[in-house]
């Protein structure tokens, strides 16, 4: 018997109930995750299309969305002279934390500023030039860029950042430094965003040692950047594109979109024939 024309599929790309019971049930287990994160967490994970906009509404429906989700884009968030390529350009600065019977403590990064991956991080009781260089020896010994290809450095002024000491050091290793200017942030965007996204999680927790909050952070930057889906880089990780397999990640998710598309096709036009 042939059903009704109201039984029918409405379009045929439709998602089916197992696949929208599958993004809820990812969601639920994944609470971190944006709708944009679950999307493609589901195309990476289960070789199977869905667009972020499909899953931002199923999971409205299902109350697990209480407002949109807008990102602001700042004049923060761009440098004008932007890099091509891995290693151009490192993002350098502090941030500080409290920790209870200690006092403050100082987080010195540097972050890659092409892939936006966290290259070094080192946690440090103060401030100073030798704290900087020494997190910029890890960060060329993990690297392992050389005196012909060394990245330029880029800092706020901070005492640290314009002492004697530290442009003694950059000479040494041929580092072009670059410095942002007093009171404008833009140039620094990369890690001062990064500074946010990382304190929103960490400075949830109270820290009654240093090593406490080393293993916090060894926690965070692991997801940051390995797992984390980063809008501005196509909805890949930091380390994809730090290590150079972003793109065989975006083939490989084209592939799957046309083979998802093209079996709910096919599955919607056997349906009209029943």
């Amino acid at each position: 018997m042939k059903r009704k024309k109201s039984d029918r599929i409405g379009t045929w790309n439709k998602i089916n109930n197992e696949d929208r019971d599958k993004v809820v049930e990812i969601a639920l287990e994944k609470p971190e995750f944006s709708s944009r994160e679950v999307a493609w967490y589901i195309t990476d994970n289960y070789n199977y299309y869905i667009s972020e906009s499909s899953v931002y509404r199923i999971l409205k429906e299902n109350g697990l969305i209480s407002s949109p989700s807008f990102r602001i884009m700042s004049a923060s968030d761009s440098f004008h002279d932007k890099t091509t390529a891995v290693n151009q350009m490192w993002q350098t600065d502090f941030t500080y934390f409290k920790i209870f019977g200690w006092g403050w403590y100082y987080l010195s990064t540097i972050l890659d500023d092409y892939s936006r991956y966290i290259v070094i991080w080192k946690l440090c009781s103060t401030m100073k030039a030798e704290d900087v260089t020494n997190t910029i020896d890890e960060a060329i010994a993990f690297s392992g860029v050389n005196e012909k290809s060394m990245p330029r450095l880029l800092s706020d002024n901070g005492s640290c950042y314009i002492s004697h000491e530290l442009a003694e050091y950059i000479g040494e290793k041929n580092i072009k430094h670059v410095r942002g200017r007093p009171l404008h942030p833009q140039t620094q965007g990369k890690i001062e965003r990064y500074h946010r996204s990382m304190k929103n999680i960490v400075k949830l927790d109270n820290y009654f040692s240093p090593g406490q909050l080393e293993a916090k952070m060894r926690e965070f930057v692991q997801y940051y950047n390995y797992k984390r889906y980063h809008e501005s880089l196509k909805n890949v990780t930091p380390a994809e594109v730090y290590f150079g397999t972003a793109e065989r990640k975006l083939r490989k998710r084209k592939q799957t979109k046309n083979r998802t598309l093209k079996a709910r096709k096919k599955q919607y036009q056997n349906f009209k024939l029943n």
